[in-house]
């Protein structure tokens, strides 16, 4: 598995086979070796203007000027310097311009006006047709436009936003041949795409380096260099006005990188289809088949470091590695399998593209002891934190390359492509499909920042901007902008290469409602056509930030994705379930109950008050929500006992039900962000809530996602009462605070206050309540009995289609909810599914009718339906061997249609 393979190949690659494409220039030579730093100023900007890019260059012939006003003989001018000698002085003419264009005030074109309507209202302003021609050699040099008096005084300045005119000039650019790196046995060619660059060039090894030439007619500059090059590390260096700055040559890597070196300082040449990448088998080994429908998608969200870190039964040097998910029998290995066998269907991995936020050989992680509300265990992660090798890793670097520090070896750069097909390979042949968490939305860093790679290529292209020109970050970091063509393209082109180079079945796109809509369906199509299959789509479609409601563009956003089958996370039964909102910030936030945790029925003693009967009514219509499937068209009985759409439910401010499909939504009750669900019950729960119950709660809590239509999704450990010992944000908390036992015998609840950087507002109330973690934490029969009852739901789930209805149409003629409007019990929750209507049988539905109730009430709950009453309702299979004693003990008196539900139990009733 190890790479010795590329260190003798390096080193059978002799010095003068490197030099022999050099150019005969000792002085280009020495541009690549002696810059060692990544950005080197060539000639410092002189212009002396306020740091804001106010003006918009939208189309080759139209720019826009936001504010703007002119009186009688005044003018605006675009000045240009190729030479980076504009400078202005208050009063004064523009000095250094080598070109000044005066420009046509006039109105702009509906779609150029459609597009901008987010800006402040400001002047169009027209380039003369006899310039446009030259707008590409002016847009690699300094500009600036001008407000001018009669006398060519400068009255008012501005820098100008680039990415209209360059997706104008350079749209052919988005379906031109391959970007990156080709490489064969005689030659690689190297194309970057650098439109505004006044010259680039490859480094190769440190010693070689090749200036690229410009393809005619297009941003994209490209050289070939003969000799064998596979292995070998390259950065680019790139020639580029940087506004702010001046004329800047910076060092930087590949866009399009497939490896790295060591911490990503340089990226390297491979052929990913070369034989020596792949492990053994790969070219024969099975995938599991596609699944007959997007809604059979049952997902488990695990971290790569998590998975491994704290399993003993896997070998020291390969915990938290790829190659851990390879080891034929360890209790992760087997906990998957069973998974599997009950009917999982996919492990979604947090990221595992190259991101910047750990160094690919860390310090080694403390083991910190103390007292279960300690700060002692935080401090140490503390001391390590920006040293240690753990993050989620929602900071990409390299899109489209593996993370290094997951590999065993870093210093053979083919490693990580190795080891991640092996992990892929190794997760098929246990049955699962693979999905990768994706973050296209944002970057680690922007500008000129050494970690920011496209804005040091194309200054301000891959970037939102706001109208000023600042760099928007609502996503948390420097937001990027798939709106524009060639950051699309770099999204679509990299989620290619995971599909058909990595064999990988589906994707999870952070926070993607930032991206347009049209964005994600040309990349549905994309991957579908490279994957030879359907890969699948989810996302996180909230509506926030500087896009929100449509501002700029068409949203892949709740709201927005109707029809695309690209599925969006819903937080309305989430919410409801688990009480308040998981995002929300205030711990009256955090201990606000919500319908599984004891709402209304079983208050805490840190809630302000006793919730209502009617706030329970309300959580309870939010969950049935989500047992619909969270469609905007299904009719329920309101509280007003009229039926009505689920778009008419509220969810805040918003409709309840929006999806226009079950396959575009995704339920879940737990993922990597916030408290565990084991936590934030803690906070909610009573404090004298016996550890059984706490198990109940939970399971409760997965029933209502895994008996409701839409895809299920699950967190890795929510099946085993999963602790993270409150933390309520553990990207950066280190092992400690994110240990994961597969063997069932401790969920870590207690290990110490966690890390003060997000949780010290709330330590007051997380120290008490740590005190008394010997009574809380979960024991292993707890949690044993929490796993096997988890196992017996995904059975259930998986035994009929009819908890998997394919359509909207199918959820509206086959799926009753009853005990609904203003007589219901709020406490309990009853579907009845119907396997044959008209006499027509569901496809794969397996029983003639299904019923089920999912109990949240502390007492037994007795149901009288007298439409339900008739012969023949039993047990489903499972439960009569399943983990649930008290589910058995479930009673139907058929005569009368008369139900008993025991407390806090998910139990499911079949009629054939």
């Amino acid at each position: 598995m190890h790479m010795n393979w590329l260190r003798l190949l390096l080193a059978a690659t002799t010095l003068a086979s490197a030099l022999s494409a050099q150019p005969t220039a000792a002085q280009a030579m020495d541009a690549c070796a002696n810059q060692a730093s990544w950005q080197q100023v060539l000639k410092p900007q002189r212009e002396g203007l306020p740091a804001e890019a106010a003006g918009h260059w939208l189309a080759r012939g139209w720019l826009l000027w936001p504010g703007l006003q002119l009186e009688s003989g005044q003018r605006v001018v675009l000045a240009h310097s190729a030479h980076t000698q504009l400078a202005l002085s208050p009063g004064a003419a523009v000095q250094g311009a080598e070109q000044r264009i005066v420009l046509e005030p006039s109105a702009l074109p509906a779609e150029l006006a459609g597009r901008t309507r987010w800006l402040p209202h400001g002047m169009a302003l027209q380039l003369p047709a006899a310039q446009q021609a030259q707008v590409p050699r002016l847009l690699t040099g300094q500009l600036l436009l001008l407000k001018e008096d009669g006398q060519g005084h400068v009255l008012q300045a501005t820098r100008l936003q680039l990415p209209g005119v360059i997706d104008d000039i350079y749209a052919a650019d988005e379906a031109r041949g391959e970007l990156g790196t080709r490489v064969d046995m005689r030659s690689v060619t190297f194309k970057l795409w650098a439109p505004t660059a006044q010259a680039v060039s490859v480094c190769v090894q440190d010693r070689q380096i090749q200036p690229m030439r410009r393809e005619p007619g297009s941003g994209i500059w490209r050289t070939q260099l003969g000799g064998l090059h596979f292995g070998r590390s390259y950065t680019y260096l790139v020639d580029v006005q940087v506004p702010g700055v001046g004329l800047v040559r910076n060092r930087v890597t590949d866009p399009y990188s497939l490896s790295l070196t060591q911490d990503s300082q340089a990226s390297v040449v491979l052929d990913l289809d070369a034989p020596m990448l792949s492990p053994e088998g790969w070219d024969a080994a099975r995938r599991p088949p596609p699944l007959a429908a997007a809604i059979d998608q049952v997902i488990y969200e695990l971290h790569v470091r998590d998975f491994s870190m704290s399993d003993a039964s896997v070998p020291q040097a390969l915990r938290g590695k790829y190659l851990a998910f390879a080891q034929a029998d360890t209790a992760g290995v087997r906990h998957l399998k069973a998974l599997a066998a009950a009917g999982l269907t996919h492990v979604h991995l947090l990221p595992v593209f190259d991101f910047a936020s750990v160094p690919d050989v860390a310090a080694a992680e403390p083991k910190p002891q103390g007292a279960p509300d300690s700060e002692a265990q935080q401090d140490a992660v503390a001391a390590l934190k920006d040293r240690d090798a753990y993050n989620w890793g929602y900071d990409p670097w390299h899109f489209g390359a593996p993370e290094g520090s997951y590999a065993t070896s870093v210093a053979d750069p083919g490693a990580r492509v190795l080891e991640l097909r092996a992990m892929v390979q190794a997760l098929h042949a246990m049955g699962l499909r693979v999905g990768m968490d994706v973050v296209y939305n944002h970057m680690s860093a922007s500008g000129q920042h050494e970690k920011s790679v496209l804005d040091r290529i194309v200054p301000g292209y891959y970037h939102r901007l706001n109208a000023t020109g600042g760099v928007e970050n609502s996503t948390c970091c420097a937001n990027t902008a798939t709106e524009h063509r060639m950051m699309a393209r770099l999204m679509i082109d990299t989620a290619v290469r995971w599909v058909k180079h990595y064999r990988i079945d589906a994707f999870r796109f952070d926070l993607m409602g930032h991206q347009p809509r049209e964005a994600m369906e040309r990349l549905q199509k994309a991957v579908d056509a490279a994957a030879g299959r359907h890969v699948h789509l989810i996302g996180e479609g909230w509506n926030f930030g500087e896009v929100a409601d449509g501002k700029r563009f068409v949203q892949a956003s709740q709201l927005s994705l109707q029809g695309s089958g690209i599925a969006s996370f819903s937080d309305r039964a989430r919410d409801a379930v688990r009480g308040g909102g998981v995002g929300d910030a205030g711990v009256q936030q955090i201990i606000a109950q919500g319908w599984a945790n004891g709402l209304h029925h079983d208050a805490n003693e840190r809630a302000s008050g006793k919730a209502s009967v009617e706030d329970f009514k309300r959580a309870a219509d939010l969950v049935r929500v989500g047992l619909a499937g969270t469609l905007a068209s299904y009719e329920m009985r309101a509280p007003n006992g009229q039926m009505r759409a689920l778009s008419q439910f509220r969810y805040g401010n918003q409709p309840a039900g929006f999806a226009a499909e079950p396959a575009e939504v995704v339920n879940y009750v737990e993922n990597h962000d916030n408290q565990t669900l084991f936590d934030a019950n803690v906070f909610k729960l009573p404090r004298h809530t016996s550890a059984q119950d706490r198990a109940r709660v939970q399971t409760l809590a997965s029933a209502t996602v895994l008996f409701a239509q839409g895809i299920a999704y699950v967190h890795a450990g929510q099946e085993l009462l999963r602790s993270k010992s409150m933390d309520r944000n553990s990207y950066d908390s280190g092992d400690w605070f994110n240990r994961l036992d597969f063997t069932a015998q401790d969920n870590h609840f207690g290990t110490g206050l966690p890390p003060r950087w997000d949780n010290a507002e709330s330590w007051p109330w997380m120290k008490p309540l740590l005190a008394d973690a010997p009574r809380i934490r979960a024991q292993p029969a707890h949690i044993a009995w929490a796993r096997d009852s988890f196992l017996d739901l995904l059975r259930i789930r998986n035994s009929s289609t009819l908890f998997r209805l394919r359509s909207a149409a199918d959820v509206r003629e086959r799926l009753v909810l009853h005990n609904t409007g203003p007589q219901q019990q709020p406490a309990l929750l009853v579907g009845q599914l119907l396997g044959q209507v008209r006499g027509v049988a569901y496809a794969g539905a397996g029983y003639g009718e299904l019923l089920y109730f999912i109990h949240a009430g502390k007492t037994e709950a007795r149901f009288h339906a007298p439409a339900l009453a008739r012969e023949g309702w039993r047990l489903h299979p499972v439960h009569a061997q399943g983990a649930d004693a008290r589910a058995r003990e479930a009673l139907v008196d058929v005569a009368n249609g008369n139900f008993h539900i025991p407390p806090r139990t998910a139990v499911v009733f079949v009629r054939d």
